[in-house]
């Protein structure tokens, strides 16, 4: 049997023992390029302005650009779809919106918020509910007296069926035993136009959209689906303090997401760095001259607001025939 010198094996060892103890080639910080955010809307509107917006200065943020890409098509089902089947390096990032919470209820996909590494909430827009300034209602409370005792009398236009704005009011009718006549339209334009003209009683859209319309005294708000008020609309009152509280106020909301299994590493820096973006002061005006309130909530409160509004829209779809799962 052949014997090895003593010196040659304890070499051998220590050589073997040294390239299994020897670090890998390191791996280099994220991010080394450019980050994609997708955008599920067209370009122009007010979730791609506010992507823009946070996107623009990144490159402080981050060390790399920001590069928003929109891409259109199944409200929203495409483009956030694209995101959670991402590969999860955290280059890909989706803004979403509050569509998502109603996909698996409507029955228009399985996707939903538990398919996505959450980074950030960014805003949460309520619904304000609003009449002509010459309307004899001057209260909600008037309003929904009135719609008590004339059940199914009053016409509300909305943004259409399962929109925020629709399922906002729908949530009121739902709590207080109501009857409304809703009227769909095409994106809330034309609701805001309805109104003005009188061909709808009641408009109900997303507070920020009739902001214009308000400054110049061609509609009253009578109230803002909210917890609390909006600040570019001090002196309209929450439902609660109109005397209708509602637990769970069904909102408009944006947030930021990545595909599932995105290393740890990298979604501490998405997190870090957003959260500092959101706090830019080009993204506080903007959000602000726009009156869409700044909501930013981390990943944990995202995921519990998610839920929370899960449940919320179940029963609220039911009420107007449109919930497909149950």
């Amino acid at each position: 049997m052949l014997r090895l010198p003593a010196w040659l094996v304890a070499g051998t060892l220590v050589l073997v023992l040294a390239l299994v103890c020897a670090p890998g080639p390191a791996r280099a910080a994220f991010p080394e390029r450019d980050i994609t955010v997708v955008v599920p809307w067209a370009a122009g509107g007010g979730t791609d302005t506010l992507a823009r917006t946070l996107a623009r200065n990144g490159k402080k943020y981050f060390g790399v650009n920001l590069n928003v890409v929109n891409r259109v098509g199944g409200v929203g089902v495409i483009a956030m779809n694209s995101v959670a089947m991402s590969k999860p390096d955290g280059y890909t990032v989706g803004l979403l919106t509050d569509y998502l919470s109603l996909y698996t209820l409507l029955g228009i996909s399985d996707l939903s918020y538990r398919d996505f590494e959450l980074v950030a909430l960014l805003n949460r827009s309520p619904a304000g509910i609003s009449v002509r300034t010459d309307s004899p209602f001057r209260t909600l409370k008037d309003l929904l007296d009135y719609t008590k005792a004339n059940p199914g009398v009053l016409t509300v236009g909305h943004a259409g069926p399962g929109q925020a704005w629709h399922l906002a009011m729908a949530s009121l009718a739902l709590k207080y035993g109501l009857k409304f006549a809703y009227v769909p339209f095409d994106g809330s334009a034309p609701v805001r136009t309805a109104l003005v003209g009188g061909h709808v009683s009641v408009a109900t859209t997303g507070i920020d959209e009739v902001l214009q319309f308000y400054k110049v005294n061609q509609l009253r708000i009578l109230g803002v689906n909210s917890l609390t008020r909006v600040a570019a609309f001090p002196d309209v009152p929450t439902f609660a303090e109109a005397g209708f509280p509602l637990e769970s106020p069904i909102y408009a909301w944006r947030g930021l997401a990545v595909a599932k299994g995105t290393p740890p590493d990298a979604l501490q820096v998405l997190r870090d760095g957003f959260r500092k973006a959101a706090e830019d002061p080009d993204y506080i005006k903007l959000m602000d001259d726009l009156a869409l309130p700044r909501t930013y909530a981390e990943y944990d409160k995202f995921g519990e607001f998610l839920a929370a509004t899960e449940k919320t829209l179940g029963p609220v779809l039911d009420s107007v025939g449109l919930l497909k799962k149950k």
